[in-house]
């Protein structure tokens, strides 16, 4: 059960100046068929359209993450990881889900693009932080792929940077590599300060 879904009324919210809507690794191999399918991965797409929707029609900036590894990137079974290989720079896997419909304007942060770090955090590595400053940005609301590894740490990271964090809970799947793990992240999360919002929520 998702955070959001405890409570019977949906946690009202509004968009306001400040706000980014951050999509977390919406690619193809994190997709059914793909490398690293995430069961239910697929149904998140049409949700995070509506968000987007939602926030170009405020003027409010939509940014998108991505894996972009190199080729033997560490996480990678070959080289000792805990995964099979997936979102290689420039293939088909690493691509955009075609059905997620990010404006033209959508900011990318590529990640883990480095052959010896891993980076489940959009923000370790990258320059995701000093984009958002610059933007003006105090709230993040994050869904994606995936909620117990991409998700989670992205939010650990937001929060210690100081952010506010909405989760979007009906725009998130977890792996699940051990029984429960998406449920004990989302506790991570709510711990943290995280928000647990729906759609359902949204005052227009």
């Amino acid at each position: 059960m998702n955070a959001a879904s405890k409570s019977s009324e949906p946690e009202r919210w509004q968009l306001q100046p400040g706000d980014v809507l951050l999509v977390t690794d919406i690619q193809n191999d994190f997709l059914p068929g793909g490398a690293l399918a995430v069961a239910g991965g697929d149904e998140v797409v049409p949700v995070l359209n509506r968000y987007v929707d939602a926030f170009q029609a405020q003027g409010l900036p939509v940014y998108a993450t991505r894996d972009w590894h190199p080729l033997r990137h560490c996480s990678f079974h070959a080289q000792g990881g805990p995964w099979p290989v997936h979102c290689v720079a420039g293939t088909h896997g690493a691509d955009f889900a075609a059905a997620l419909t990010l404006p033209p304007d959508t900011t990318v942060t590529s990640k883990a693009t480095s052959r010896d770090r891993e980076a489940y955090s959009s923000f370790q590595g990258t320059d995701l932080d000093s984009r958002l400053r610059a933007a003006g940005i105090r709230r993040l609301f994050i869904g994606g792929l995936t909620t117990d590894y991409c998700v989670l740490n992205t939010v650990r990271d937001a929060r210690r940077l100081g952010y506010e964090v909405f989760v979007l809970a009906d725009a998130i799947r977890a792996v699940d590599v051990r029984a429960g793990d998406g449920q004990r992240a989302e506790a991570e999360m709510a711990s943290l300060g995280a928000q647990f919002i729906t759609l359902d929520g949204l005052d227009a």
